[in-house]
């Protein structure tokens, strides 16, 4: 294991702590009674209180030292003076532990009293100070200068999200988006346990993955010698209990699909269902709009957002549109009637990549997904999808080629998914015959299995129901004003980390040559480098081995560049 200067000095650190007798990482319970927050909102000059967390800043004045101490609630300044701290002849915990061996990141604990500094800032002045923690790696603390330009900010995606637990040290407004997710998720319950609806749990392992269209994660189980799947949707159980005499139940599920990752899709995300018995899609759009807006309020405390560069407003109602009048609208051209041909050829006409494995609800929603999406940016309903494109939703009690379907279609990204639920068991049967001829084409998300089991419930009886899904995770995206999702899961799905390479001296002297400017003519290089000829082969030879240099060649012009 190869430590930096700072971990080692902090390991030297942490052993002089013990040879004191202290323990850096102490078992008992430490009593705090205030946090940050608490200090500041109720402030008394001289009132005792105990805190705790971790050195963010400290200003050495000799005797004396100012410290910011932050907690989970923000930050407040603690006053050390070494005769208070140590008030008999022994300056050691002071001089010595605190001083010397307490480093920026340490978690204490301390004890004292309010008092306000002579520029009016709120402040503990501090009687007693205990070791809680010693941090063995040095956080990557930004830096102000007089101007408050902020400098070496831990602001890179990719380490932001995979060392999340000092993203939300060092980058404290990140927090928020997490706090904010969770009263989204609060907010919800809420509406939904006045509504007299019930909170329930279904199985993440499936024997059959079902109740969407997507290609699933699969595994095995030793036991039964099976063939398991992770939960692509739980629609069919919710129904499933909707048939079992629950009028309304919803559920807050970690859902997996083995597809693409973008700004938008994670290969684990989590997703709202809710099934009410009795109800239809008209009921669905109305509760759908409500239940948002109460949700934005709750979260933001006003309806509107601002995503980007628009200002969405939550409010309802909501407006709404076909979703055969939508690409009317914006294509010019009617699906009413067209075969499978018809639409292939029409995709192609308009420019969007399709194959001749895709039926005609996937032809549709490739048209749909290229050529309307993006046009609605306010909330909108988009209604009466194709029967082709929803294997679990009811026909259109108007239209039999239509189906009671809706999507909510916010800034161009769906957010919610809502159906009269189709609950007659013949014509669900030849909808999954269906699923299974389009999987035997090669469309990897189409459902190949059969749930037989679910359709056994439905001739038991299922009554006329309403359901509706939504990604938690993309909405809690626009209430936050955060484009990427990755941004609103603590710990988001990465490719593995990349080992970091050693490098030579040599390797480095060049390869920092070309940090500070790239490109760079290779004889120009090789002069500024000022390497023996062996000494610059064998490093030129190390670093495109290494993957992270390339050399150009352009007639008798060689230029050396550093790959990113």
């Amino acid at each position: 294991m190869q430590l930096s200067e700072q971990e080692i000095i902090r390991r030297e650190k942490l052993n002089a702590l013990r040879a004191l007798g202290i323990n850096p990482y102490p078992a008992n319970l430490f009593p705090v009674n205030h946090t940050s927050k608490q200090v500041k909102e109720h402030f008394e000059e001289g009132k005792k209180v105990i805190l705790a967390g971790r050195i963010m800043s400290d200003r050495d004045m000799g005797k004396a030292s100012f410290v910011e101490l932050q907690d989970s609630e923000g930050r407040i300044q603690l006053y050390f003076n070494r005769d208070v701290i140590c008030p008999g002849e022994d300056k050691t915990l002071y001089t010595q532990v605190f001083r010397k061996l307490t480093d920026l990141g340490d978690f204490i604990g301390v004890e004292g009293e309010l008092f306000l500094t002579k520029v009016g800032e709120k402040s503990v002045r501090v009687d007693q100070f205990t070791f809680l923690s010693k941090t063995l790696r040095p956080l990557p603390l930004p830096k102000k200068d007089e101007e408050g330009n902020i400098y070496d900010a831990f602001n890179d995606a990719e380490l932001r999200y995979r060392m999340r637990y000092v993203d939300l040290v060092v980058n404290p407004q990140v927090k928020d988006v997490f706090v904010k997710r969770t009263k989204l998720f609060h907010a919800m319950r809420t509406f939904f346990n006045k509504a007299g609806y019930m909170e329930v749990e279904t199985p993440v392992l499936q024997s059959i993955p079902g109740g969407a269209a997507a290609r699933p994660f699969v595994t095995h189980h030793n036991s039964l010698d099976i063939p398991l799947y992770m939960r692509i949707a739980n629609e069919l159980y919710l129904k499933r209990l909707i048939v079992g005499g629950f009028d309304g139940v919803y559920e807050f599920s970690k859902n997996f699909r083995n597809e693409g990752m973008d700004r938008t899709h994670n290969p684990e995300f989590t997703a709202m269902e809710i099934y009410v018995a009795y109800k239809d899609y008209h009921w669905m759009m109305e509760f759908t709009e409500n239940l948002l807006e109460f949700c934005a309020k709750e979260v933001n405390g006003t309806t509107e957002v601002i995503f980007g560069e628009h200002k969405i407003d939550f409010k309802a109602p909501y407006a709404r549109i076909t979703m055969t009048d939508a690409i009317k609208q914006f294509t010019g051209f009617d699906i009413t009637g067209k075969n499978e041909t018809e639409l292939f050829e029409a995709a192609q006409s308009m420019g969007i990549e399709v194959d001749r494995t895709m039926g005609k609800g996937k032809l549709i929603d490739e048209i749909f997904g290229a050529k309307c999406e993006g046009n609605f940016i306010q909330p909108t309903f988009i209604t009466d999808y194709p029967k082709e494109m929803s294997p679990l939703c009811k026909s259109h009690r108007d239209n039999p080629d239509l189906t009671e379907r809706f999507e909510l279609m916010v800034c161009g990204k769906e957010i919610a998914n809502a159906y009269s639920e189709l609950n007659d068991p013949i014509d669900q049967r030849e909808r999954f015959v269906a699923q299974m001829e389009l999987a035997a084409k090669g469309d990897e998300e189409a459902n190949g299995i059969i749930d037989e089991d679910f359709l056994r419930a439905l001739e038991y009886g299922m009554p006329p129901t309403s359901g509706l899904g939504i990604g938690m995770d993309r909405l809690i995206m626009f209430l936050t004003n955060n484009p990427s999702i990755q941004e609103v899961l603590f710990f988001p799905q990465m490719r593995p980390e990349k080992k970091q390479i050693e490098l030579t001296e040599d390797e480095k002297i060049i390869s920092n040559l070309l940090r500070i400017e790239n490109h760079q003519p290779l004889v120009a290089l090789k002069e500024k480098a000022a390497l023996s000829g062996k000494k610059w082969d064998t490093a030129m030879k190390g670093l495109a081995k290494h993957g992270l240099t390339k050399v150009i060649v352009d007639g008798e012009q060689k230029t050396v560049s550093l790959i990113s």
